[in-house]
């Protein structure tokens, strides 16, 4: 009896014949062979009725599918002379939705009646062989849900970007996962050009008895015992040991005074055995996060690479949110433990949860062979590959583990009316951590007792500044799209993908910076489609995606209803109260051209020279090209992004000024606060109510900004009740 096994990759043909034998013949589809057809309405390949989806033109099915390209049309004559010579066929694409979906289409082409869905999460024999004799018929609410999923993309694709055309700036796209995703990375880089840094001071004691202790106010301290441990795959920044902040160098020489000329005693001691519980086993996301941390791979790269180790047979399936773990490979961890690191076998096997939405697979990425000779492999493999293993390999197994345990000191001193206070920990039993490294390392107090007296030997301070926030890697944006619930596994690594290759974003020192374009298109965005750039309107799609997955929701009628009652009218506001860009020319002097290019019409620009401005020149286009508020385009150079960038507008406010009771410190008269719109966010300042005066170079520095905690300061005159005479 002959029989056919169809796979999504040919990768995996040669391990599978050799599990299956002689009688098999393993073909690939190469992943999706089909996709929407680009006619019908707005080249949907589908049109949306009022009840159901259905082609007017008479076509049989609800949405009209054509080959990919020509090496699909060619992979789908193959798949279906290789089927006439077939007693059986079995596919056995990939387990989770997009795998169900690629199944169905193969199906479909085929025209199988009863298709024979094969589903394994290792390409071991065991697996294959126990996955071959229990077939199933395909999981059509799978199905249903990754067909919505398509006639999503493709709607919101098709119908969303021609409005970013009118940027003329090269932008080329917008999507539901894609346009949300550069929504985050947006928001972040307006907070960082908004934030105005501020100055304070680091006050600490150094003791004789050999630490250190930071300033830490008059009140009872807070024990840093209280502090939850967390695992961060994304690659955390430590926390480094601070003082209270102190926010004026006077108050910061007034407390090193009193440190100074006061004794010093022990005011208290904490000490705790804190345990910390193992890290769960890998998903996808957290490959990725952990990858890119840890061996610096971009999320694509990290899939690309997980995908030879699973057609390998090494680990399996590696698209996946559940953290679950077969009963076979705990205990195969359990007996590798009992024999190598008995100390380190906990009193029963660790269970992990899954999130309430994990859905894309059965089983956490691990290794299929707990046992596997990392000698062996590494002559097998590349050096990529058994890297990728090994981490693998080491989280699995800590995932087995015996929690670790740290030892949390702190400790609490005075002098005089203020206390300072040291913190320390020591890893007492390393645990899970001999294998998975993601403890500090040892932080080392003294043996002291309450109340005895202490020498310092030096007290002073140490000016700082507030730093912006960081902009994302791509380990802590693909925990970031995960946490906010946009996309799924199968998604993340695509679209940070895309949004590299539209020119949306860029890596700048192993971060991810949105561009010019990237900017524009999510200020166009946020006028023109705000709903659908916000990560809680993306993931509450994807919720409705999981309901259609799980039956609990009618594909066609959730598709329809989102369609009419809100991607319609939102086109609509957004056709009618958006104006097209108005681009005319003007024209200027003979001017050196710049190697930069216009990010509208793509010529090269001009240099202006400027002694207002740090290069001595801005760039200017000759050719025509205006910005948002129709004035000629021109690009100023930002020493914070690296790049030429456009200005951006700052909006006044429309409604009168409230005066305060602070006098301006130049003339006198009453401060006013004064509200303002920058990049998209509303702001306010104190500034001289006198709009004559403030023409004056005496008021250059008259302007107060609020701090972190309601507190008016100036970056040149300090806090506001300070230095400012009430």
């Amino acid at each position: 009896m002959r029989n056919l096994l169809i796979v999504e990759s040919a990768g995996k043909i040669k391990k599978l014949k050799s599990i299956l034998g002689s009688d098999w013949d393993v073909k690939a589809s190469i992943g999706h062979i089909r996709q929407l057809a680009n006619d019908g309405d707005g080249s949907l390949g589908f049109e949306l009725g009022t009840e159901k989806i259905l082609f007017q033109r008479g076509f049989a099915n609800d949405c009209r599918y054509i080959p990919r390209d020509d090496r699909a049309k060619q992979t789908i004559a193959g798949l279906i002379a290789a089927a006439k010579q077939a007693d059986r066929v079995f596919i056995a694409s990939d387990p989770d939705r997009e795998g169900e979906v690629i199944g169905w289409h193969i199906a479909q082409v085929l025209e199988l009646q009863q298709p024979q869905r094969v589903v394994y999460q290792e390409i071991t024999e065991s697996a294959v062989k126990k996955a071959i004799a229990s077939p199933r018929s395909l999981d059509m609410a799978l199905v249903e849900a990754g067909r919505c999923r398509d006639c999503l993309d493709k709607l919101v694709g098709y119908k969303g970007s021609p409005l970013i055309w009118r940027l003329n700036n090269g932008a080329k796209s917008v999507g539901r996962v894609q346009s949300a995703t550069l929504h985050l990375i947006c928001q972040r880089e307006r907070e960082i050009q908004a934030f105005i840094p501020q100055d304070y001071w680091s006050v600490f004691v150094d003791y004789a008895e050999g630490f250190r202790a930071f300033y830490n106010g008059t009140a009872q301290a807070v024990s840093a015992l209280a502090e939850e441990e967390t695992n961060d795959d994304a690659g955390a920044t430590e926390k480094v040991a601070e003082s209270t902040r102190v926010l004026s160098q006077a108050e910061a020489e007034r407390l090193v005074e009193i440190g100074k000329s006061n004794p010093h005693q022990v005011k208290s001691i904490e000490g705790k055995l804190a345990p910390k519980k193992p890290p769960a086993p890998f998903i996808t996301s957290s490959l990725q996060q952990a990858a890119g941390a840890r061996l610096k791979f971009s999320p694509e790269h990290t899939m690309s690479v997980a995908q030879k180790l699973y057609e390998a047979g090494l680990i399996t399936y590696m698209r996946t949110d559940s953290v679950e773990l077969s009963q076979d490979f705990c205990t195969a961890a359990r007996e590798w433990l009992l024999a190598h690191d008995r100390d380190n076998v906990p009193t029963k096997v660790a269970k992990q949860r899954s999130s309430k939405d994990a859905q894309e697979a059965h089983e956490a990425v691990r290794p299929t062979d707990i046992t596997k000779a990392s000698s062996e492999l590494k002559q097998q493999l590349s050096a990529d590959e058994f890297a990728l293993y090994l981490m693998i390999w080491m989280r699995s197994i800590a995932s087995q583990c015996k929690p670790a345990q740290i030892r949390k000191t702190t400790i609490v001193t005075q002098s005089g009316e203020i206390q300072w206070q040291a913190r320390g920990q020591m890893l007492e039993f390393a645990g899970y951590a001999k294998y998975w490294k993601d403890i500090s390392g040892d932080a080392v107090l003294p043996s002291l007792q309450p109340k005895q007296p202490l020498t310092a030997a030096n007290v002073s301070h140490e000016q700082k500044q507030t730093q912006p926030p960081p902009r994302y890697s791509e380990p802590k944006l693909v925990q970031l799209m995960e946490r906010r619930g946009i996309g799924r596994p199968s998604t993340y690594a695509p679209t940070i993908a895309t949004l590299k290759q539209r020119n949306y974003v860029e890596l700048v020192k192993s971060k991810v910076q949105p561009t010019t374009v990237g900017l524009q298109v999510d200020d166009f965005l946020m006028q023109a489609l705000p709903e659908l750039i916000q990560s809680e309107f993306t993931a509450q799609m994807e919720t409705e995606l999981d309901a259609i997955s799980k039956g609990k929701q009618e594909w066609q009628s959730y598709l329809i209803g989102w369609n009419q009652s809100y991607f319609i009218p939102a086109l609509s506001r957004a056709t009618k109260n958006l104006p097209e860009q108005d681009y005319g020319s003007f024209q200027g002097k003979e001017l050196e051209k710049s190697r930069s290019k216009c990010p509208t019409c793509s010529k090269p620009m001009s240099k202006v020279p400027s002694k207002k401005v740090k290069k001595g020149y801005f760039l200017k286009c000759e050719d025509g090209c205006k910005d948002s508020e129709g004035k000629g385009l021109v690009m100023f150079w930002s020493d914070r992004s690296n790049e030429w960038q456009i200005p951006q507008p700052k909006t006044e406010q429309s409604s009168p000024a409230k005066l305060t009771e602070h006098p301006c410190p130049v003339c006198q008269k009453p401060l006013e606060e004064y509200n303002y719109s920058k990049d998209g966010q509303a702001k306010s300042m104190l500034r001289c109510s006198d709009a004559e005066a403030r023409t004056k170079p005496k008021h250059k520095d008259v302007a107060y900004f609020r701090g972190k905690e309601g507190v008016w300061w100036s970056p040149k005159l300090g806090n506001l009740g300070t230095n400012v005479a009430s």
